[in-house]
């Protein structure tokens, strides 16, 4: 049988882990396990050539370069497809088809998520070659966990018959969306499994059954993909197509409609890291039960979670507790309270915090910049731009800014002249001028830049040339 084609679904916001998870940087690209993101240990789990052909990963436009940089951290390949707008996982399954189906309609696709944690990487990929069996038969294979405690935030899955191609994949009776604790107790006694939310199916299947189903998504999907153009090394789906496909789960548009859904209990070790009560079940923890990262410390606690990378964060006498640190948030909730962050962010979003959905750190393709302080007329922040990175030629109208190198040399343009910036030096850019910074040199260059005037907003910018297509 030929390999399977993974197809990487990483477009969410992540707000149930707020603060560290922010619509500007999702939980998928945050170590909120070990030291690699939960999409970078995704891709790595369909490394292996014998099974895996290289993935595909479906994003949004704004996480595009995020996504690339992760990948070449891990020295990982793979097709980047941009979904113009978020249009939810129907219309990013179908596209994922569609595109697999162009090289050949039989192409048996693995959706998976990129913010799932597995801890038996060989097991998985055992159980994506079982399933890849049955799915050349027609099957759409959902991998179904085995419950360890009665999870209310977990779809639930009825098994039903074997199958005559693989009797340990089984017909799928029926699909429960997320039950009460004593509904969810009942069902774990009945044999019932968790939907995990990945599946394996051929991508000819899926598109017929998109159609039957939700025929505007597979067309919008299939048209989205014919008419993709590229972008760098992205490839960027038809906006005006994508635009039609109804928002829709696939769940609700295929899996839950479909005659063909089967499952196979999928006992590697899974986790969807859904909130902070799930971060720490995961996380190592001492003999109290308490997880400490970073700049944590517990006296007198039992079964804590504290995280805290700049500041000190320390607690006493606390029990089942969550607190969250960053450089300008800090949560501090109920274990059996952890599900509500989500609904905390919708609030800090009504009230206008900027903290709901922005960090302080702001990731771009050249590198990220930092605010540091500000007021009504200044503002600071730390800029590092990486080895051959490359700011747009621009200009702002209200503000003047400052540059000190304190590490690295910097290459600036300021009103067509050249200048090379070393450690310890400064350049001033007026109001108006037309100015460029890149990163000529073999580290990291971090400067400090002070920015004053009457306007200091990210808006404030006009591009004229951009490496990375921004004008």
């Amino acid at each position: 049988m030929s390999r399977v084609q993974p197809v990487i679904m990483c477009g969410g916001s992540g707000t149930r882990v707020w603060p560290e998870s922010r619509e500007s940087l999702p939980k998928q690209f945050i170590p909120l396990i070990g030291d690699r993101s939960t999409f970078q240990a995704i891709v790595e789990l369909v490394g292996d050539r014998a099974i895996f052909d290289p993935a595909i990963v479906i994003t949004n436009f704004a996480y595009r370069f995020r996504v690339a940089e992760q990948l070449t951290e891990i020295g990982a390949e793979a097709t980047v497809l941009l979904e113009p707008e978020r249009r939810d996982s129907a219309a990013a399954v179908g596209a994922g088809a569609a595109w697999a189906a162009m090289r050949d309609p039989k192409t048996i696709v693995a959706v998976l998520a990129a913010d799932h944690v597995v801890k038996d990487g060989k097991r998985f990929a055992e159980l994506c070659a079982q399933a890849a069996v049955a799915a050349a038969a027609g099957e759409i294979v959902t991998f179904g966990v085995t419950p360890d405690h009665p999870a209310t935030g977990y779809g639930y899955i009825h098994p039903g018959e074997p199958l005559a191609v693989d009797p340990q994949v089984r017909r799928v009776e029926r699909f429960v969306e997320k039950p009460s604790e004593e509904r969810a107790r009942e069902f774990i006694e009945s044999g019932y499994l968790w939907n995990s939310g990945n599946f394996v199916f051929r991508a000819d299947v899926m598109l017929e059954e998109l159609a039957r189903f939700e025929p505007e998504v597979a067309a919008a999907s299939s048209q989205a993909v014919a008419l993709a153009d590229k972008d760098l090394s992205f490839i960027v789906l038809d906006r005006e197509s994508f635009a039609k496909a109804p928002k829709i789960s696939i769940d609700y548009a295929v899996m839950e409609r479909t005659h063909r859904a089967a499952v196979l209990a999928f006992d590697v070790g899974w986790s969807d890291v859904g909130q902070w009560s799930t971060v720490w079940r995961l996380s190592p923890r001492d003999a109290d039960g308490n997880s400490l990262r970073g700049r944590a410390v517990a006296i007198d606690s039992s079964n804590v979670l504290v995280r805290s990378d700049e500041h000190l964060a320390a607690v006493i006498g606390l029990d089942n507790i969550i607190v969250v640190a960053t450089g300008d948030a800090v949560l501090v909730a109920h274990q059996s309270k952890a599900d509500k962050v989500k609904q905390l962010v919708e609030q800090l979003k009504l009230e206008r915090h900027p903290e709901a959905t922005q960090h302080r750190r702001m990731y771009r393709p050249w590198g990220y910049y930092q605010s540091i302080d500000q007021g009504a007329r200044y503002q600071v922040k730390r800029i590092v731009v990486r080895p051959g990175g490359r700011l747009s030629l621009q200009k702002h109208y209200h503000r003047a800014e400052h540059w000190i190198v304190v590490r690295g040399a910097a290459e600036v343009t300021l009103d067509g002249n050249d200048h090379l910036v070393h450690e310890n030096e400064s350049i001033y850019l007026p109001i108006g001028s037309n100015h460029r910074l890149a990163n000529p040199g073999k580290i990291d260059l971090e400067l400090i830049e002070v920015q004053t005037g009457s306007y200091l907003g990210e808006d404030d910018i006009v591009r004229f040339e951009d490496v990375y297509n921004r004008v």
